[in-house]
């Protein structure tokens, strides 16, 4: 029989006793049963303590002490001093024991150590050692950790304990090492907060995956571009190029496409340049860049005696060797080139917008019905509602249906409505220039037209070019040089900046400050933001001569404008920022303060940094200007974006602040973070906001809301529709505020963007960012003080597709399924908007009373006609009899289609899609790749350009037919309103064509 022990009286007593043996029998019996007594132990701690100090004892039982002194103190809540007993006792403090009193001690000492190790780090002081005990339990932890198998738990805890020899272990001897690879990127971009440290993981992980007999390329050179080491990339790229299997060159194609898709320009020019020439007879130079790279690509959609070359093409970028496997790594080398100049992957999208467009041009026929001439606000929002809706697809019919309501644009209006032609026409990188000839400055000064079209139309070379501008750079600098006027340098710096962005070019740079030196308000404050687009994230000494400057002009314009500018140059710099961002968020001028919120927003641009979003909540609820309370709510949209869940949450109580400016700022944030996602959460905080009683906060809520809502229709969220038809009202009611009508056709435009087949992505598949898109999105929120900085919303638009490319990066035909019902992710119907309210009702009323009457009426009087006629022989009574059926089919047609409606079909499971195809992100993980296909993916991708292994090469290939913009853009002859002939065809892609001609014969 067992006696039940009820008090630890005794054991204690025990430990008074002079003989040893008692005192260690007490000690593990009281060890055995502290969790139930240690509210007594604890009153007898100082004599436990005593024991673990006594010289007399062994070093075994003195660890028992102190193991026991660590429970009660844990049991006690001093985690501090039961840490400090538990590294006393050694090995008998068991990390593999599953208690609450192991687990929760581990954690404080990972932290401890994690904590000591990271001080260490940012003082560069490695002379103070951490407690060899401490570091004792830490990797006896990691060993077990790595012995159980639990890798990925293992790699995390080396991570944040900094011990890279203990992280490397345990990607080795994981038995997935590519799976366990992946998963420790992922940790170092999501969980590593010090970028200095993030790239020492990276650098790390490149070294391992190196070491594997297979190498993960791809993942290689997405981690070489994040650390910039561009000659790495290169070599992987020319080894893949130089095998004689094709298979290593489709690779290869696939890296530098997926690196393009990340938009560091000055990264992949850099790769490209490293590129090896072709061995074999006299080298002749590369050309910089190879416009016409791929010949066999791009003569689909360009002939070449289109228009004259600019700076940068070349007919054939390498001379071709006549040794077989040069020569074959010489044409392998110019598809790479083309590739890397972006070149390739623009024309194909270039070719997708415009075969896909499905643009309502209904939408923009009502919304320029119902504005009102003299409103010059709606007017000019209506052009940039139809230039977004049309953005890539070169589709210009509105404009050229509309010109003289096009034309009573005057002034900043005429400029933008230049502009907007960059936005529909962008990347048509070879036509670009000559199709905004009619509106270049002509000559030396500026021709005879209005400085406000030609600055528009500097401003829209850029936007064409914006990120790949290697051809009109030299251009736009001799249009800056040649000119005083204010308006045309504004325009001129704009289209620089976005031309050359983040090329950090200092030749350039030198050019935009003569501009911003000359003190002119309206040029100052383009050259400003433009310096910035140039130095995009170099953290360069040029943020301080911007900020200086800054501080000595009287423009306020300028100062905002160097402030953007500002914040730009510390892109993605993180901590190294910091002393620029403490110097902007404590300046007196609140503008600075204002560009201190943005430089926060970039240097931690989706890191979900806490120290930045703690400062920015910060200002967000404590500063003085309204200014900078609202953009420090919306800098949390960047800061977020890698984390979209989170936004909603964290500003939900901003957005119901009593501060209209904060209740902006907190729709935008959501807007900017929750692009594209459709995230109920993100919908459910905007509606509120769209009938807020102050006019600007309903602008920014519906302009967010169609961020939020771009590419999700109305089958995946009923609220679509709703939100559409809520558009619709703000436009049509004539007593509607401004700024609100403003914001209704601004994000009509967003929601139905690049024909309805582009969406926002602030992350490359691969979750880097996308500096090009970030950086467009952050300009395009300066808005608020120049609408023309809406165009900007532009370079953030991905387009939805999967477009598969073949050896040759031609599309070949092939299918693929979408494992979903297609009315999920079908198009919006085209008449979603009416243009009057009799017209939806006019088909149902006809169809539902007026046919059947009809049908009677038709019925009668043929039983009547046919009983006159039945003497008058056989031919007349089939006649009758066939006058009769039709009719009869005609009244029974439309009842027929009334049932039809009441009882659909069931709608299929799945879909089969042709390539190149849409693919929405809400689809992508519906996608997959039939079994028996003739083509295989080389990445396994939903979405994006993917390289296809063909494997039938013998077969005759079946290439899948786009329409190009080729037809319209040969036609134009360079010349403005004779450009897109064909364009109005195909504008409005879901009418049906007018009948064929024909003859009427009773």
């Amino acid at each position: 029989m067992v006696t039940l022990v009820s008090s630890a009286g005794g054991m204690l007593a025990m430990l008074n006793e002079s003989h040893l043996s008692l005192k260690l029998h007490a000690l593990i019996n009281l060890n055995n049963s502290v969790d139930i007594f240690w509210p007594e132990i604890s009153t007898s701690v100082p004599l436990i303590e005593s024991l673990y100090e006594d010289e007399e004892f062994d070093q075994h039982q003195r660890q028992l002490a102190a193991l026991l002194v660590s429970k009660v103190f844990y049991y006690l809540g001093e985690l501090n001093d039961s840490l400090s007993y538990a590294l006393g006792a050694g090995p008998l403090f068991d990390v593999s024991e599953d208690s609450d009193y192991v687990h929760t001690l581990l954690a404080k000492a990972i932290d401890e150590y994690a904590s000591f190790k990271s001080k260490a780090a940012e003082s560069n002081d490695e002379s103070t050692k951490v407690d060899p005990r401490l570091e004792a339990i830490v990797e006896r932890l990691l060993d077990k950790c790595i012995v159980d198998g639990k890798y990925q738990q293992a790699m995390g805890t080396a991570i944040e304990c900094r011990r890279l020899d203990k992280l490397e272990e345990a990607i080795t001897r994981s038995d997935n090492v590519q799976g366990t690879l992946s998963y420790c990127i992922h940790v170092s971009h999501s969980f590593v907060n010090l970028r200095e440290y993030r790239q020492e993981v990276l650098r790390l992980l490149v070294k391992v995956f190196q070491k594997l007999p297979s190498p993960d390329y791809l993942s290689i050179c997405q981690s070489l571009m994040f650390l910039d080491e561009p000659e790495g990339v290169a070599s992987i790229l020319e080894t893949l190029l130089r095998s004689e299997n094709q298979d290593d060159a489709l690779l290869a194609h696939q890296i530098a496409f997926d690196l393009v898709e990340n938009e560091h320009q000055a990264f992949l020019l850099n790769v490209r340049d490293r590129l090896a020439l072709p061995k074999s007879q006299p080298s002749e130079p590369v050309e910089p860049t190879p416009s016409d790279a791929d010949s066999t690509q791009n003569a689909g959609v360009n002939g070449p005696d289109d228009v004259p070359m600019t700076e940068g093409e070349s007919a054939s970028a390498v001379n071709v060797p006549e040794d077989p496997s040069e020569k074959l790594y010489a044409e392998r080398l110019n598809k790479i080139k083309g590739i890397l100049s972006g070149e390739t992957s623009i024309q194909l999208t270039l070719q997708f917008l415009y075969s896909h467009n499905k643009s309502d041009l209904l939408i923009l026929k009502t919304i320029k019905q119902s504005v009102e001439m003299r409103n010059s606000v709606c007017h000019s929002a209506t052009i940039y509602a139809n230039a977004i809706m049309h953005a890539g697809t070169t589709v210009d019919t509105f404009l050229r249906e509309n010109l003289d309501w096009l034309s009573r644009a005057t002034n900043w209006a005429k400029f933008s409505a230049t502009a907007g032609l960059g936005v529909i026409h962008r990347g048509h990188l070879q036509q670009g220039r000559s199709l905004m000839a009619p509106y270049l400055p002509q000559g030396g000064t500026g021709g005879g037209g209005s400085p406000y079209s030609e600055g528009g139309a500097l401003y829209a070379l850029g936007l064409i070019h914006a990120n790949h501008g290697e051809g009109i750079k030299q251009f736009l600098r001799d249009s800056l040089r040649s000119t005083t006027v204010e308006v045309i340098q504004h325009g001129a710096c704009l289209g620089l900046g976005l031309a050359s962005l983040g090329t950090a070019d200092e030749d350039i740079y030198e050019e935009i400050k003569n501009v911003l030196y000359t003190d002119s308000a309206v040029a100052g404050e383009a050259a400003g933001i433009s310096m910035g687009l140039l130095m995009v994230g170099t953290g360069s000494d040029k943020a301080n001569e911007m900020l200086t400057y800054a501080h000595e002009t009287q423009h306020e314009k300028i100062i905002r404008g160097l402030a953007l500018g500002i914040a730009l140059t510390v892109y993605g710099r993180e901590e190294e920022a910091d002393t620029l961002i403490e110097q902007m968020t404590r300046d007196q001028d609140p503008i600075l303060r204002y560009g201190g919120m943005y430089a926060l927003a970039l240097a931690y641009r989706g890191t979900a940094n806490n120290k930045a979003i703690r400062q920015l909540l910060h200002f967000a609820v404590s500063d003085v200007s309204d200014d900078v309370r609202r953009t420090a709510v919306l800098a949390l949209g960047f800061v977020l974006y890698s984390d979209p869940e989170q936004t909603p949450r964290i500003v939900s109580l901003l957005s119901e602040s009593y501060n209209p400016h904060v209740r902006y700022g907190a729709a935008l944030a959501v807007g900017i973070s929750c692009a594209g996602t459709g995230l109920s959460e993100a919908i459910s905080l905007l509606e509120p906001l769209t009938s807020d009683v102050v006019d600007f906060v309903r602008q920014g809520a519906l302009i967010a809301m169609a961020m939020v809502m771009v590419q999700i229709n109305e089958a995946s969220d009923s609220r679509v529709g709703t939100f559409r038809r809520q558009l619709e009202k703000i436009i049509l009611d004539k007593h509607e505020d401004t700024m609100s009508k403003m914001g209704a056709i601004l994000a009509s435009g967003i929601l139905d963007a690049g024909g309805r087949n582009v969406t926002i992505r602030l992350l490359s598949k691969t979750k880097h960012d996308k500096i090009t898109a970030v950086v467009g999105l952050a300009v395009f929120s300066q808005f608020w003080y120049w609408y023309p900085l809406i165009y900007f919303i532009s370079l953030a638009f991905s387009p939805t597709a999967l477009i598969g490319l073949n050896y040759d990066l031609k599309s070949p035909k092939f299918e693929f399924l979408s494992h979903a019902k297609p009315s999920l992710f079908e198009y919006p119907k085209p008449t979603t908007v009416p243009t009057t309210a009799s017209t939806v009702k006019l088909p149902t009323a006809v169809l539902s009373t007026s046919a059947k009457a009809k049908a009677r009426a038709s019925k009668k009087a043929e039983e009547q006609k046919a009983n006159a006629e039945v003497a008058s022989g056989p031919d007349s009574t089939s006649a009758a009899g066939k006058g009769k059926s039709s009719s009869e089919k005609d009244g029974e047609a439309m009842q027929v289609d009334s049932l039809a409606e009441k009882k659909p079909e069931p709608e299929p499971s799945f879909e089969i899609l042709t390539n190149p195809a849409r693919v929405v992100p809400a689809q992508e993980k519906f996608i997959k790749f039939l079994q028996d296909s003739r083509y295989v993916p080389v990445k396994l991708a939903p979405s994006g350009f993917v390289l296809l292994k063909d494997l039938r090469p013998t077969e005759p290939e079946v290439l899948a037919i786009t329409d190009t913009p080729a037809s319209t853009t040969s036609t134009a002859g360079g010349s403005g309103p004779g450009l897109q002939s064909s364009s109005s065809a195909m504008a409005v892609d879901e009418e049906p064509q007018p009948p064929q001609p024909f003859e009427y014969t009773s």
